[in-house]
């Protein structure tokens, strides 16, 4: 089995546009009504800049956020046309309008080979991620009769305009945002692969190639051996489907002396039919991403790896498939997670947190610093707080830190309480716990209350719930298109990197 290795535009520095291109991507920005050219000084003549701006006013662009406008290039420029993306007012421009912008542009570019951009020269991070997700396709089951056309694919090569093209550190900037851009996509062509092709058994084969690739420590544990130890969660909710469970473990180790340990866990249900509980027949299609929260745990541990952050980081990824069968769990039983704790199963359907309970024990065996669990955990998430922004609980401290830095990347995670009075609700009437609540009110605040009682007391947490922002099923904006997002890639490794900085 080899590596999964998703299809992305070749990113380059550059400091002139080359004969090779074909159009030329720049920013607008809006100040007082007007919209004003926005990029780095030297790289565009500027008459030619003039004439540009004068045919964008007469089309009338403006310069909002994500507005695309196209118009011929003048002849000074060794390119056919110009492509205007809005960035917004200009007092307000920041790296996740850049990214977005670079990624509209990207989608709008259909049908051209290579593409130059002075975006990169607002913020080379940014426009290379925005450029390379809003590229990125899934065509792995495209036959020749539906596959796009030349005409409809994205661009294959983007130069990256800079007055610095061979500065040590422009290239490292390139470099680490070329790293996230790859990470984020191979969590999306996990979540897009459909669950014929990805179930637990090959889940974790793909894993484990992923991990050997970078160099990382891989265990992988098959069904006998789950049950031999005890992982009754993992266990039990597979025991309905034909093909068995697994739980990965990948292991990165800094080179650094008394380095600080983050444990990473994340749901990886290939399928979920909600069970015996089985769920409505309208949209369970999209149970295919139930999976995304180990996806994203997966790609973050090699994405650590490949940038060689100076922090220990080992990710326990539960992987089942939760299908109605005569062999299934069903509402009533009682099952022994890993670690001792009884739980009775209410509803089949709360499936998550029985795997992520197992895997978050054993994760705290490790002696982390911190945890982080991230999981499409429930439908309560999307309740609250939509379908692009994840919630974020945990311990209070750790929990605001990680929903603050989720922020500043464009993942948008918002803090949220785990109130003390739902934890009685979780009480069970034969068992040490009940897998839901006997009522609908703070179903994602009560899921977390759930996994608060099997994370260590001397470990930082926070889960991420990521139900709605983990898959996008709506039109395409910025750099998402439909399907699986790679949400929250960016937020676990910048709080990966922010803790290995300052602990």
């Amino acid at each position: 089995m080899s590596a999964p290795i998703p299809a992305l535009p070749e990113l380059d520095l550059a400091g002139s546009v080359s004969k090779r291109a074909e159009v030329l991507v720049i920013g607008l920005t809006s100040s007082d009504g007007n919209p004003e050219i926005l990029l780095g000084d030297g790289l565009i003549d500027e008459s030619a800049l003039g004439a540009v701006l004068d045919a964008l006013q007469v089309v009338g662009a403006t310069g909002k956020g994500e507005e695309l406008t196209r118009v011929p290039a003048p002849e000074s420029l060794p390119v056919t046309s110009v492509l205007a993306v809005g960035l917004g007012a200009a007092d307000k421009v920041d790296a996740e309008q850049v990214r977005r912008s670079a990624g509209a542009a990207a989608r709008a570019l259909t049908g051209v080979e290579v593409v130059a951009t002075t975006l990169s020269a607002v913020d080379l991070g940014a426009a290379a991620e925005g450029f390379a997700l809003g590229a990125y396709t899934f065509t792995e089951f495209r036959s020749e009769k539906s596959a796009p056309g030349d005409d409809a694919q994205p661009p294959s090569r983007i130069e990256l305009l800079t007055t610095s093209p061979r500065a040590r550190d422009t290239k490292a900037s390139l470099a680490r945002s070329v790293a996230i851009a790859e990470a984020v996509a191979t969590a999306r062509e996990f979540v897009n692969t459909p669950p014929s092709h990805l179930y637990p058994a090959e889940f974790a084969e793909r894993a484990r190639a992923l991990g050997k690739a970078a160099g990382l420590d891989v265990e992988v544990l098959d069904e006998k051996a789950l049950e031999k130890q005890g992982f009754g969660g993992i266990v039990g909710v597979g025991k309905g489907s034909s093909r068995p469970p697994r739980l990965v473990r990948l292991t990165y180790s800094a080179k650094k002396r008394k380095a600080p340990k983050v444990a990473l866990v994340g749901k990886g249900v290939t399928f979920d039919t909600g069970g015996i509980s089985i769920k409505p027949a309208a949209g369970m299609e999209a149970m295919t991403s139930d999976m995304a929260g180990a996806a994203a745990v997966v790609a973050t541990v090699v994405l650590a790896a490949k940038l060689g952050v100076a922090a220990d980081v080992i990710a326990t990824v539960p992987m089942a498939e939760n299908m109605p069968s005569s062999t299934a769990q069903r509402p009533g039983d009682v099952l022994t997670q890993y670690g001792g704790t009884t739980v009775e199963v209410i509803n089949t359907d709360a499936e998550g947190r029985l795997i992520l309970a197992d895997a978050i024990v054993r994760a705290c065996e490790d002696n982390p610093d911190y945890l982080i669990d991230t999981a499409t955990l429930t439908g309560a998430q999307m309740v609250a707080l939509g379908t692009r922004t994840p919630g974020v609980m945990g311990t209070d401290e750790f929990r605001d830190r990680v929903a603050a830095l989720s922020q500043e990347v464009g993942e948008n995670g918002w803090s949220m309480p785990m109130p003390k009075e739902l934890r009685s609700d979780l009480d069970s009437r034969v068992a040490d716990l009940a897998n839901v609540t006997p009522h609908r009110w703070g179903g994602m605040l009560a899921a977390a209350m759930f996994l608060k009682e099997f994370v260590a007391d001397d470990v930082q947490w926070a889960h991420i719930d990521v139900a709605g922002p983990a898959f996008h099923t709506g039109g395409p904006y910025g750099y998402v298109g439909k399907g699986g997002t790679g949400v929250p890639v960016r937020t676990m490794i910048t709080v990966i990197e922010d803790i290995a900085e300052r602990g």
